[in-house]
Order: C-alpha cells, then sequence, then structure tokens
C-alpha cells in the first residue's frame, strides 16, 4: 500500500492540493470572528447591540460572529473598534 501523502505535513497536503491559501485565510477568519465574539461576550455585547453599534443588521453581526459569507476587512475593522480592539494585518 503506497500512499504519496504518508509522512507529509498538513501545509504540503494543501499546498499539494491548492488549498494551501483558502485554508490559511479560513482559519484566520475564524480565529479573529472567534475573538470578537469572545469579546462580546466579556463585555456583554449582544448581537443586537453589536448590530446597532456598527449601524448594520444583526444577520451581519451573525456573519461575523460565525466566520459565514464574505466578511470584509473593513467589516472586521469596525467590529474590533466598537469592542476596544485592533484588527492588524501584515504582509511577512
Amino acid at each position: 500500500m503506497s500512499d504519496q501523502h504518508l509522512g507529509s505535513t498538513l501545509d504540503d497536503f494543501l499546498h499539494e492540493e491548492g488549498l494551501y491559501n483558502a485554508a490559511k485565510m479560513e482559519a484566520a477568519t475564524r480565529v479573529i470572528s472567534w475573538q470578537i465574539a469572545e469579546e462580546m461576550r466579556k463585555k456583554g455585547i449582544t448581537k443586537q447591540e453589536m448590530a446597532n453599534l456598527m449601524h448594520t443588521s444583526r444577520t451581519q453581526v451573525d456573519r461575523i460572529v460565525k466566520a459565514r459569507g464574505n466578511v470584509t476587512i473593513e467589516t472586521l475593522q469596525r467590529a474590533a473598534a466598537i469592542i476596544g480592539r485592533e484588527l492588524r494585518l501584515e504582509l511577512v
């Protein structure tokens, strides 16, 4: 039994399958969304309150905290600012 991926890393596999960048972006978005949701919880901010503060809908806040749909960097920055945090992006 020969498996070309046996012993390779997840990163190697994702690169070989052409999925690395998409997986990395998805992971980063989920972490940021989780952090926003956690800060909201700590500060006692409901989704409806967050929506009001962001001048958007509760549905949009659901997309942010559940990492669903195409949430823009601008939207994440606005959400971060409301909860007293800063979103940082950098090229490395």
